[in-house]
């Protein structure tokens, strides 16, 4: 039996002009994970990380901070099919589509754009894309020109199964976002489409969620773990 470890990147710059970069909270919480590992002497046979930035940053500080420590760590591979589904597009383009046929939608929408302070301002974001990826998940949005919510759960399932097949013994890590995690709980606990998005809204910052491989079987061991995040200010979901 071995161990499969989803590590969701550290905090984004959140409404920022680039979002896919780590803010320096973000780059704290990463440091203390790396830090965390390192002083227990967990051991990785195999590091992967999605494509964005913010994912690939996250395995990097992470990486660093463990081997100041003196410990070994796998070299980390980019592993396309963890990257996470296409948010910006799906918000992007069916936003529009969304606020002719949604009063809910357009009254978080108006919430947004007259928010006081920054606090509301991301509070009533948060509520508005959440509503859209809803409808883009449950097939009331279509946007075609991006990966469909099936396509990217499939993708997922693809790189799950490249990890859990791998001829490298022992455990692997894997750095990456919400939405992989939530296809990864589904995948061990067989959960609606629904419930697997609401997984993906209540994944921290630097949590890491544990799953056991062995034979056909991948199972749930830990979800949303984050033990080296003592401090209250560092616990973040954007």
């Amino acid at each position: 039996m071995s161990r499969v470890i989803l590590v969701r990147h550290a905090q984004a710059s959140f409404l920022e002009p680039n979002y896919d970069k780590l803010c320096p909270t973000g780059e704290e919480q990463a440091r203390l994970l790396g830090e965390y590992w390192g002083r227990r002497g967990v051991q990785f046979s195999r590091a992967c990380s999605g494509p964005q930035a913010r994912q690939v940053q996250t395995a990097r500080i992470v990486e660093e901070a463990y081997r100041r420590l003196g410990r070994e760590f796998p070299e980390v591979a980019v592993i396309n099919e963890f990257d996470e589904y296409p948010a910006e597009a799906v918000l992007k383009l069916g936003l529009p589509q969304v606020l002719e046929k949604s009063q809910e939608v357009r009254d978080l929408h108006r919430a947004f754009e007259h928010a006081k302070d920054s606090d509301e301002r991301k509070r009533s974001f948060q509520q508005m894309f959440e509503a859209v990826i809803g409808m883009w998940v449950n097939g009331e949005l279509v946007i075609d020109s991006a990966e469909s919510w099936q396509d990217f759960c499939a993708r997922v399932d693809r790189g799950i199964a490249t990890i859990v097949s791998s001829s490298t013994p022992g455990d692997s890590v894997v750095f990456t976002s919400g939405g992989p995690i939530g296809v990864a709980m589904r995948r061990a606990l067989h959960l609606s489409h629904a419930d697997t998005l609401q997984l993906t809204w209540m994944s921290r910052n630097a949590s890491f969620s544990e799953f056991l491989s062995s034979g056909g079987r991948f199972t749930l061991s830990t979800f949303n773990a984050h033990p080296h995040l003592e401090d209250e200010r560092l616990l973040t979901y954007r």
